[in-house]
């Protein structure tokens, strides 16, 4: 992982790759009753343990964006030429540094990780419609990839002429070997028949369930069968788990920066490994930008806020402010997840549903069969019963059997079809957790049932 620099320093100093992080300039690190402050924005009252899905942003860096804001509307035309490129250069140099990519031209900002997928898809949807590509040649994609991606690969690729070859992942999970295997048999189908496959999409942790996947040993066999390209779609990556995308080998890497490293929505990044096709590459909205590279395109989409992608260096000083910087954070919220999730299971009389090792800052915790999560619809239903009951915010997962006789089992000896997504966060507190396990062992005191909610129009 790239060194973390303050946005003191001159990053055009640093032409190497090391990747220790600096160490903090402050005299002390943050403490518990700073942090608290930082996120006391938070609704009161509210077990915030889904930090998964929209992230959360300091109360300093939110006030360092209005500063950036403000600049804009006081002189609007000083700020386009004079600040605005010389901050995205200085953000795109601090994250190149980051995710160790080899140089600031294969790193691009853009809004989201769905934006990411858009640039790429519509990169190989061309290759398709221009005949590069034959059709019925394939891409491989995770079913559990996010559902804006697999949207994307309907608009963009199938449209073209291309095939989608869906690798179905077992869930729960005991290990990478798993995942390998379902794999290497997606490849062979995509093959089969004479095809070729020309993308692989690959999660760097599953969204719903969350899990992470071996990516680097999953390029490493795309490299081996012939796959022209890899797309790693990490949107939960930076600031949950290491990133070296030199490591990595992929073509093609994205991860939002407002999930999990504290930028205001909406940022992310992407990764584009420098090779013939880079100039070939347009973001899908076009501006008088179009033609001088992706990073250059992307940096200029039109009038609109550019001040969470000017940020990067305000949060770099944040998350200096800790023990250890990113790397602290990142080991103390996957260690807080993991004793988090043990302990609703044990409470349960559940289990996790991947090992420790697979869970970055999030984990999937087994709910007692007797809640009766028996489809999607349960899911959703019981994510708003316990938002508007318990003032629990948690994401539900239903995993249905693959055999009506074999699977999981809690201590009642009913099968676990519902897992909950718990996240971990610098400002959760133990009793977060607490508030969520006395919620679903007063629910089971209760008698309660997802038969008994009503669906929401």
């Amino acid at each position: 992982m790239g060194e973390i620099r303050s946005h003191g320093d001159n990053p055009e100093d640093d032409n190497n790759h090391n990747h220790l992080q600096k160490k903090p300039k402050f005299s002390s690190f943050i403490t518990q009753s700073q942090i608290q402050q930082e996120f006391a924005h938070h609704q009161p009252g509210v077990a915030r343990i889904n930090n998964g899905s929209f992230g959360s942003c300091p109360g300093s860096i939110i006030a360092a964006q209005k500063r950036w804001q403000l600049k804009f509307l006081q002189q609007p035309d000083d700020f386009f030429f004079n600040q605005l490129p010389a901050q995205i250069i200085r953000s795109r140099t601090l994250i190149k540094n980051l995710i160790n990519a080899d140089d600031i031209s294969e790193v691009s900002i853009v809004d989201n990780a769905t934006t990411a997928a858009a640039i790429v898809l519509q990169h190989v949807g061309w290759a398709f419609a221009e005949g590069r590509f034959n059709k019925g040649d394939a891409v491989v994609m995770l079913h559990c990839a996010f559902q804006a991606v697999k949207k994307s690969i309907e608009a963009y690729v199938t449209r073209a002429g291309g095939s989608v070859i869906v690798v179905h992942l077992p869930f729960p999970i005991n290990s990478n070997e798993e995942i390998l295997s379902e794999f290497r048999l997606g490849l062979a189908k995509g093959k089969s028949n004479g095809r070729k496959v020309r993308l692989a999409i690959i999660d760097h942790i599953t969204s719903m369930p969350s899990v992470i996947i071996p990516v680097r040993e999953l390029v490493t066999i795309c490299r081996e069968e012939g796959v022209n390209q890899v797309f790693v779609d990490a949107a939960h990556a930076v600031g949950s788990i290491p990133v070296d995308v030199q490591a990595i080998g992929a073509d093609f890497y994205v991860s939002n920066l407002h999930k999990w490293f504290f930028c205001p929505p909406s940022v992310a990044l992407l990764y584009c490994r420098k090779s013939s096709l880079s100039s070939d590459l347009h973001h899908p909205v076009v501006s008088h930008e179009y033609g001088n590279g992706l990073a250059i395109e992307s940096a200029w989409i039109g009038t609109r806020d550019y001040s969470s992608q000017m940020l990067v260096p305000e949060v770099i000083d944040f998350v200096n402010r800790f023990d250890g910087g990113i790397h602290g954070i990142i080991k103390r919220n996957h260690d807080a997840v993991i004793e988090m999730g043990k302990m609703l299971a044990k409470s349960w009389g559940t289990n996790l549903g991947s090992p420790p090792e697979m869970c970055p800052s999030m984990a999937m915790v087994g709910l007692p069969s007797c809640l009766g999560v028996l489809s999607d619809d349960d899911a959703l239903n019981l994510r708003n019963h316990l938002r508007d009951q318990f003032r629990v915010e948690v994401p539900i997962h239903y995993q249905p059997l693959k055999d009506a006789e074999v699977g999981p089992r809690d201590e009642g000896c009913g099968f676990i079809t519902g897992y909950a997504r718990i996240s971990h966060q610098v400002y959760n507190t133990i009793d977060d957790y607490l508030k969520f396990r006395d919620a679903v062992n007063q629910m089971m005191q209760d008698g309660f049932n997802c038969k008994m909610l009503v669906s929401r129009e």
